[in-house]
């Protein structure tokens, strides 16, 4: 085997390997994060099980894989968001909606924008900085800024109701 390609297969195999780590390590946090952006339990965890077999896909281009499935789970959640609202508006209304007793943060965070709530948990969650949020949701620092801003004012105004 040529020495470049032994080099490629040391590298997947250690970030193979690297990969098996965070997934032992960060499944459980992962799947959290997925569900405070979807607020569906068995959503979050088949988003944060296709982020991982996408990054294995890419693996031999990245250095660590941690930021990398975190970012992509981010996004499949926010693909799903979208999703989900055009389901959702192109569903019929139950004629008699049923009382549940609803999880009062996951109904506050519901009524906010995709990126306000996305920004918000990977603020006060994931304690991102601002460089970091921004590089995840694809904005500037200053939109996440006012995106925080914006929607803890929601927020406040939903936990005083």
């Amino acid at each position: 085997m040529p020495e470049a390609e032994t080099a490629i297969v040391a590298r997947r195999d250690a970030w193979d390997a690297d990969l098996v780590t965070v997934y032992r390590e960060s499944y459980g946090k992962l799947v959290r994060l997925a569900y405070l952006l979807t607020g569906h339990a068995a959503v979050a965890e088949e988003i944060v099980q296709a982020a991982f077999v996408a990054s294995h896909r890419t693996c031999d281009r990245l250095h660590d894989p941690y930021p990398y499935v975190r970012r992509a789970v981010v996004n499949r959640c926010r693909s799903w968001g979208r999703r989900h609202q055009v389901e959702r508006s192109h569903r019929p209304r139950p004629p008699d909606p049923a009382e549940l007793a609803a999880d009062e943060m996951r109904d506050a965070l519901a009524g906010l924008t995709d990126r306000q709530r996305a920004a918000i948990v990977l603020r006060f969650y994931e304690d991102l900085p601002d460089e970091r949020i921004a590089e995840i949701l694809g904005c500037r620092r200053s939109t996440v800024r006012s995106s925080i801003r914006r929607g803890l004012q929601s927020l406040r105004r939903v936990i005083e109701r």
